[in-house]
């Protein structure tokens, strides 16, 4: 199985995992499950570093990495798919993170793991349950 994580679940695992259902933390744990990550995710971090509402030490970009690494994250490339797709998912709001990660979702064919009412009430791209 291979999923996409939204940006607060992939925060959540590293620095909040109590956060997570029961459910979620066996994605991190199973070695059937392919963990993915759109490059939003880690621009959604730093700019949650930026603006002093995470701590990511080192350094943010440090942290990405190491982050990335812990987790076996793939990356799954934005492409000119990726922003087509973009305007075609329905979402009740405009977020540009929300609408790319939704639209890598679809075009990867990749469950979206989030935990985000307005994207688990979004429709044109798969939600993991």
């Amino acid at each position: 199985m291979s999923v996409l994580l939204d940006t607060h679940i992939f925060l959540w695992a590293l620095l909040e995992p109590d956060r997570l259902s029961e459910r979620q933390k066996q994605l991190f744990v199973s070695s059937a499950c392919q963990i993915w990550l759109s490059p939003i995710t880690t621009w959604e971090c730093l700019l949650l570093a930026e603006r002093n509402r995470i701590n990511l030490s080192p350094d943010p970009a440090t942290w990405m990495v190491e982050a990335r690494q812990r987790t076996g994250a793939r990356e799954a490339p934005l492409t000119h798919a990726v922003a087509l797709r973009s305007r075609q998912v329905h979402l009740s709001h405009q977020d540009p993170a929300d609408r790319f990660l939704a639209a890598t979702a679809a075009v990867y064919d990749l469950p979206l793991v989030t935990a985000d009412e307005r994207l688990l009430a979004g429709q044109g791209f798969p939600i993991w349950h």
